[in-house]
C-alpha cells in the first residue's frame, strides 16, 4: 500500500469539510457587501442618465419650436394683409372739402323725386314735377335775407296791405332750427316794414300758443322748422290759401356743414310739408319757390 498510515486521514477529510464550509462563509459574506456598495454607483448612474435625457428632450423641444415659429412667420408674411375697411364719408367731410355752391330749381326738383320715387307711381311722379315759373330767382350767395326779398318781391307794401286773413301768411320761411329763425327774424328788420313776423318752431313754445297768436291778429310773415309748421297745418292753425312765397333756407349750413334737406329728420319733414299742398298750390301757380 503505498498510502501514508502515518498520517491521520480522517483529519485531513474533515477540515478539508470545514474550510471549504468557512470558504463559502466567507464568500457569502463579501457579496452583499459588494452588492451594497455598487447599488448607489447604479443609482448616481442613473440619475445622471435621466438628468442627460432631460436635457437633450429639453433642448429638442427648443429645436423643435424655434422653426414651427419662423415658418408661422413665414407664413404670416406669405399671406396677403388684410386690407382696411375705408371710412365712409360723412356729408361733412363732402362738403369741408367741396366750395359752396348755391341752390337751383334743379337741386329741389331732384331731392322731390328721389324722395318719392318708391312712393308714388309713375303718373304721380310726372305731377310732381313743377314748372320754372313756380320759381323766383335763386340766391347766389351775395344776398342778405332782407336783399333777397326785396329782389323776389318788388310790390311788398302793397301785397303787405291786402293781406288781411287772419291764421295764415304771405311769406313763409322755412329753416333748420329755432336759432336760425331767431337769426333770420332779425334779418327781416329792413324788408318787412310794419309787417308782423312770427315764430314758427317747437323750442319752448306750444303748439296751441301759437295757433292763438295766428288766430289772435294779422300775421305777415311766418318763418320756422318744416316739423312744427307741418303740425299747424294739420291742426288747421295755419291756412295756405293766402300764401304766396315759399322761402326756403337752402343755402346756410349749421356747425357740421349741412344744409336744411341734409338732416334726415329735418328732410323728413320737409317732404312732409311740401306735400301738404304746397306743392300742388305750386302747380296752380298760386306759390312761388325761392331758395335762399
Amino acid at each position: 500500500m503505498g498510502d501514508d498510515l502515518g498520517d491521520e486521514w480522517w483529519k485531513h477529510e474533515g477540515s478539508s469539510d470545514a474550510e471549504e464550509e468557512e470558504e463559502r462563509g466567507t464568500e457569502q459574506e463579501t457579496q452583499p457587501a459588494e452588492i451594497t456598495k455598487k447599488k448607489p454607483e447604479k443609482r448616481k448612474r442613473e440619475t445622471e442618465k435621466t438628468v442627460k435625457a432631460k436635457k437633450e428632450k429639453t433642448n429638442e423641444q427648443r429645436e423643435s419650436v424655434t422653426p414651427q415659429g419662423k415658418e408661422t412667420e413665414g407664413e404670416q408674411s406669405a399671406q396677403p394683409k388684410k386690407r382696411r375697411k375705408k371710412k365712409k364719408k360723412t356729408i361733412t367731410d363732402v362738403l369741408a372739402i367741396s366750395e359752396p355752391k348755391p341752390g337751383c330749381p334743379a337741386d329741389l326738383q331732384d331731392l322731390v323725386l328721389r324722395y318719392f320715387s318708391d312712393k308714388r307711381s309713375v303718373i304721380e311722379l310726372e305731377e310732381l314735377k313743377l314748372q320754372s315759373s313756380s320759381f323766383l330767382s335763386s340766391n347766389d350767395l351775395t344776398h342778405s335775407l332782407s336783399s333777397y326779398l326785396k329782389q323776389v318781391c318788388p310790390k311788398w307794401a302793397k301785397i303787405q296791405k291786402q293781406h288781411t286773413e287772419k291764421s295764415s301768411v304771405v311769406v313763409l320761411i322755412v329753416c333748420s332750427s329755432a336759432l336760425r329763425t331767431i337769426e333770420l327774424i332779425k334779418q327781416l328788420t329792413s324788408f318787412k316794414g310794419e309787417a308782423k313776423a312770427v315764430k314758427l318752431f317747437a323750442k319752448h313754445i306750444k303748439i296751441e300758443e301759437q295757433a292763438k297768436l295766428l288766430q289772435k291778429g294779422v300775421t305777415h310773415i311766418g318763418v320756422g322748422t318744416p316739423g312744427r309748421i307741418s303740425a299747424l297745418i294739420e291742426k288747421e292753425a295755419l291756412n295756405l290759401p293766402a300764401l304766396r312765397y315759399l322761402v326756403l333756407d337752402w343755402n346756410w349750413r349749421d356747425q357740421k356743414l349741412r344744409r336744411l334737406v341734409d338732416i334726415p329728420e329735418i328732410k323728413l319733414d320737409f317732404m312732409k310739408l311740401l306735400d301738404s299742398g304746397i306743392l300742388a298750390a305750386c302747380r296752380e301757380d298760386k306759390v312761388k319757390i325761392g331758395l335762399f
